[in-house]
């Protein structure tokens, strides 16, 4: 189904549930004359929002409707045997070098569907969906070849934090690296800075803090001079640079530079925006990370009472919990802790059943005192031994 319009999937998908044209645009709110056009081609169906609805309502994945296929639809966190195959696939489509696998034939994608594809598994990884993008990321990285620069960076950006989250960290820094060189080739200076970020993650995560803390900084002071506000872009991007570095020195137990950091973060961003939700929630991580638990957990829960906890997207906040539960371990509350891991569950399986710092937590949490029996059963989901 691979080649068949998303339209007639859509068709396809609803008489296999067996509803009518009119049944089907009732349960979308919307009119049978708009179903009709939809799945005839008349109506392009372009909103990530308007797919997932679909998908909901057909009891489908919505990779069925915009790729044609369906991956681990049904599995909330995955099957590490599964996972390993994925990343050997990504491995495999990393190493077709688009200076070398570049067919002259082969004509470029679709502007219109390759937008789609990248608006969608861009979703698919907001939801926290890791495997299933695993499965997406190898088709996206050799098409990309023939995509602009700026589609090409935003595959490699989602390849590079795919991968950091499931602990491929050497594919995750040469994806960084490939998407930092596709963007530092146009005259973007937000496009590089967009870029710069994943790198200092991926640096971050192999244990190279130093090195992730100067790529940060150059880039943040090369898309934002010292003298220069910026535009809105700029300052965004600038901005998340200055959390990689922040969290980088907070790996290094540097408070001052941490405390510098953050603060110059929450200037660079609007009250009441996401960029301003995430420099709280990187105020959570440096304290956890910086050993002190109690200021962690009272700025965690200071974050999720207000608005902002709800701006981010669904797997930042999962990654948030998984990391400050820890935190709660450390200032005396395990049952926090352990409540803590199973919002995150909720939220994003994967976080807590592939995410190496989600199986680590969830271990070393069970390890201690008598288990809860949701951990126990989150645990035996996701494969992890608890030692007893």
């Amino acid at each position: 189904m691979s080649e068949v319009p998303i339209g007639r999937r859509v068709a396809y998908w609803r008489g296999r549930r067996n509803m009518s044209q009119q049944q089907f645009a009732d349960r979308l709110g919307k009119s049978k004359s708009w179903v009709d056009k939809v799945e005839r081609g008349v109506r392009r169906l372009d909103k990530v929002s308007v797919i997932q609805e679909i998908a909901e309502v057909l009891r489908v994945d919505p990779d069925a409707l915009v790729v044609g296929d369906q991956p681990d639809a049904a599995q909330p966190g995955g099957d590490l045997a599964d996972l390993a195959d994925l990343i050997d696939d990504v491995r495999a489509a990393l190493t077709r070098h688009p200076g070398l696998a570049l067919c002259p034939t082969t004509p470029a994608p679709d502007p219109g569907r390759w937008r789609a594809r990248v608006v969608h598994a861009d979703a698919v990884y907001g939801h926290g969906r890791y495997p299933a993008l695993l499965s997406l990321l190898p088709g996206l990285l050799d098409d990309s070849h023939r995509a602009a620069a700026d589609h090409r960076a935003a595959v490699y950006r989602l390849t590079t934090l795919t991968l950091v989250k499931v602990g491929a960290i050497d594919l995750a820094w040469l994806a960084a690296d490939r998407g930092l060189a596709v963007a530092a080739g146009t005259d973007d200076p937000v496009l590089a800075a967009v870029a710069a970020a994943p790198l200092g993650q991926a640096l971050r995560a192999a244990g190279r803090h130093r090195h992730a803390f100067e790529t940060a900084i150059v880039s943040a002071h090369q898309v934002v001079p010292l003298d220069d506000e910026g535009t809105a872009a700029e300052r965004a991007a600038c901005a998340a640079l200055l959390l990689q570095a922040a969290l980088a020195a907070a790996e290094q137990h540097d408070p001052p530079t941490v405390a510098e950091l953050l603060n110059d973060a929450h200037g660079m961003t609007a009250p009441a925006a996401p960029e301003r939700a995430a420099v709280d929630a990187a105020r959570v991580a440096a304290a956890a990370a910086l050993g002190d638990g109690r200021h962690a957990v009272d700025l965690h829960e200071a974050l999720t009472a207000g608005p902002g906890w709800g701006l981010l997207p669904l797997e930042h906040r999962a990654a948030h919990l998984v990391d400050v539960a820890p935190a709660y371990a450390l200032a005396g509350d395990p049952i926090g802790a352990g409540r803590t891991l199973l919002a995150a569950d909720r939220l994003a399986p994967a976080e807590v059943r592939l995410r190496p710092a989600g199986r680590a937590a969830l271990a070393e949490l069970l390890a201690v005192g008598r288990p809860d029996p949701a951990l126990l059963a989150v645990a035996e989901a996701a494969g992890v031994d608890v030692a007893r």
